[in-house]
């Protein structure tokens, strides 16, 4: 027997989706008007430029992403043909290859970022107290494991 919501529930949930794709659409529109990012553009270099050499394998990629491995491939070959990232072949597997930010890559990361941070803050930090904030934060990581513990795969 489904435990459907009660009406505040119900009321709340479609909150958090509207308030979750509308952060997501308006943080990735703010990119793509300013520098042609997408978000998940900008997230990928984030990662790329955190890792070393810049590099990742792209399995690892997709699944810090939050992409399905097919869907990070063709997201990759977009990006290698702006010259931010290159693919680069995995020199202890033939099959395996990884996900390289290039110098214009990380320039353009460079460039993107204030916008991208200071729209963080417009549209979540300034509109939340710190203690609110701090609040869905801890919510938020309390999610994040619950789902990560469920250990779903991406789809290919």
């Amino acid at each position: 027997m489904a435990r459907w919501l009660n009406k505040d529930q119900q009321k709340y949930w479609r909150h958090f989706i509207a308030a979750n794709t509308m952060l997501h659409d308006r943080l990735s529109r703010e990119l793509q008007e300013s520098f042609d990012l997408t978000i998940n553009d900008y997230e990928i270099m984030v990662r790329l430029s955190e890792s070393e050499q810049r590099q990742m394998r792209m399995s690892d990629l997709a699944r810090k992403c939050f992409l399905s491995r097919s869907r990070l491939s063709h997201q990759i070959d977009r990006m290698a043909k702006a010259g931010l990232v290159n693919r680069v072949q995995c020199p202890d597997d033939r099959r395996g290859q990884f996900a390289q930010l290039t110098d214009q890559g990380m320039a353009t990361l460079v460039a993107a970022a204030p916008t991208h941070v200071e729209g963080v803050r417009i549209h979540l930090l300034d509109v939340l107290t710190d203690d609110e904030f701090t609040a869905l934060g801890q919510m938020m990581k309390k999610l994040a494991t619950h789902l990560e513990s469920l250990n779903t795969p991406a789809d290919d």
